[in-house]
């Protein structure tokens, strides 16, 4: 039903424009999602190139039904919608509808509000590319996403700096997808190697997203003998410290707030400077001295930590920034998504509803819609049935009303007629009590109202008749706008907590998942509408023919006692 309802508002809507070339035809589906570089989303001033980039995907923003069950079939492409980008699957729950993937964008220019990059997928027999090392600069050094379960956290560069040990514990809902949990007494350590070395020539930069408990502790530390650089919290500010160069340096500044998530970072070469959130906090002139040696990371730290990176260059600001922007609970830099169906189709608000329309919610549309279905057949049935009924009743009044002597030897060929079946009933009872004969005997009163007890019998049947699978109509009209809003409450909570596991919360991410929510209660409604009318109109139709019973019934009687009564 739901690829149906998507075939009859995607026909409805074509005219709404296409799209441009398709970049493989074996991919079914295609999602332009679009970059804001500009003031509303990252804010570049300058040109960063090899960026990883975190696209979060859930019911709002990606239909999870037109991608393989375990995400193998995505493929991200360049804005040319030619040239296939780097990218890896951190996490995909196709239950939830949840998914991270990091996509390596070539470049990012300052005020490119267009910006964008598609995401394809809908091919069964697209086999994997993931590459979570090629989703990294070689100026990587080690990257921490904390997606294992437990035991020592994995390096997802190709250096493959794995910790030897920590961290303690892991939060599987973390800021972006798992992270690691901190008791201020355990550390992450990343033993030496060769690839661990750094200096004023080429740089360092460590960055990592983080939620204190506590003011103090330190986040990253290298120590070469004498030498050494350390950054850490002290009275809930960003510091950093180098020491062993031709003097020490020092910087501190800007504030991070304990049970918050805050993105810091530092960098170090030439000079020391600091970042949270994105925005330049503190700086210090000096150089790097040359080092090397075992890293830790959250010695005496308290609390969580997610997406732990060392780089062996000093990261431009617009580069933190994006990082900053792009992958906090903001996500100002992917800033929309539209999908696309079928090598180019057209878009429309209908698609984006019913593509983002949870499986409940389709569960209580396909509910509503058997609701709809069977009191549209109770109304069609009914309605034929009363007509039939009134046009025969009718006929039946003309003939019994001509009989006059013989009103008891009346042979109505009215089967749908209720006035005809009360007739029939009276009829039966008085030629019984007469013997067959029109005079032979006078009715006493006991007896007519025996007759009498005998048509409201049949009255009563026939009503039932009249009103059988009316109620029908009545669970359509009270069931139906609960079960949309079962529906609409189940949906809205769906979406909430998709945006809470994945800190995605603009209004681009929004808006479809509500919007798609409210599609069960305009079912609902849209069910019990028509159900209402239909049981007001064809219930007063029944009420006329059962008054018109009762008024036969006692013309009936009336004529009886008239002409067979004592």
């Amino acid at each position: 039903m739901r690829r149906v309802l998507q075939l009859v508002a995607a026909a409805a809507l074509l005219s709404s424009g296409t799209a441009q070339a398709w970049w493989n035809g074996d991919w079914g589906s295609r999602t332009k999602l679009t970059l804001e570089a500009g003031p509303a989303g990252a804010d570049l001033k300058a040109s960063v190139s090899q960026v990883p980039v975190l696209v979060r995907l859930h019911t709002g923003n990606f239909d999870f039904s037109k991608a393989k069950p375990d995400g193998s079939d995505l493929r991200f492409v360049a804005a040319d919608d030619k040239t296939p980008l780097k990218h890896s699957v951190e996490k995909w729950d196709a239950a939830t509808e949840l998914a991270l993937a990091w996509v390596l964008v070539p470049t990012l220019a300052p005020g490119a509000q267009n910006s964008a990059i598609w995401l394809y997928s809908g091919n069964p027999k697209a086999p994997s590319i993931d590459d979570a090392k090629g989703v990294l600069d070689p100026q990587h050094l080690a990257v921490f996403h904390f997606a294992e379960n437990a035991g020592a956290a994995r390096d997802s560069t190709g250096f493959g700096n794995n910790a030897s040990k920590g961290p303690p514990q892991r939060n599987p809902a973390s800021l972006i997808g798992g992270g690691a949990v901190f008791d201020g007494k355990e550390a992450l350590v990343v033993p030496a190697s060769p690839s661990i070395k750094f200096g004023a020539a080429g740089g360092l930069t460590f960055s990592a997203w983080v939620r204190p408990s506590a003011a103090e502790g330190t986040l990253f530390a290298l120590r070469d003998g004498a030498k050494s650089i350390v950054v850490a919290l002290a009275g809930g500010a960003l510091t950093a410290s180098a020491s062993g160069g031709k003097s020490p340096i020092k910087a501190s500044g800007g504030q991070v707030l304990p049970e918050t998530w805050s993105h810091v970072a530092v960098t170090a070469g030439k000079k020391l400077v600091l970042y949270v959130n994105g925005n330049e906090v503190g700086t210090a002139d000096g150089d790097l001295p040359d080092m090397q040696g075992e890293v830790t990371l959250g010695e005496g730290f308290a609390g969580e930590m997610d997406e732990g990176a060392i780089s062996s260059v000093a990261r431009s600001g617009d580069w933190i920034r994006v990082a900053a922007k792009g992958q906090g609970p903001d996500a100002a830099l992917v800033a929309s998504a539209e999908g696309e169906e079928g090598g180019g189709g057209g878009s429309s608000y209908i698609g984006i509803l019913l593509n983002s329309v949870t499986i409940d919610g389709w569960a209580v549309i396909g509910i509503l819609i058997a609701m709809f279905l069977v009191s549209a057949w109770v109304m069609v049935v009914k309605t034929l049935y009363v007509n039939r009924n009134e046009r025969e009743n009718h006929a039946f009044l003309d003939a019994f009303r001509k009989s006059h002597d013989r009103m008891l030897e009346l042979k109505p060929p009215f089967a749908y007629s209720s006035l005809s079946q009360v007739y029939r009933t009276g009829a039966e009872e008085t030629s019984g009590r007469i013997n067959g004969s029109a005079h032979a005997a006078a009715l006493s009163p006991k007896a007519i109202e025996a007759i009498r007890a005998s048509i409201d019998a049949t009255r009563v049947r026939e009503s039932q008749k009249l009103n059988r699978f009316m109620v029908l109509l009545t669970i359509a009209i009270s069931g139906g706008p609960f079960l949309g809003l079962l529906g609409t409450v189940v949906g809205v909570m769906i979406t909430f907590a998709a945006i809470a596991a994945t800190g995605d919360v603009n209004v681009a991410a929004i808006a479809p998942g509500i919007a798609a929510a409210l599609v069960a209660t305009v079912a609902g409604l849209a069910v019990a509408i028509p159900a209402l009318f239909g049981y007001n109109y064809i219930g007063g139709r029944i009420k006329n023919i059962t008054a018109d019973m009762q008024v036969f019934a006692d013309e009936f009687l009336s004529r009886i006692a008239e002409s067979y009564g004592a």
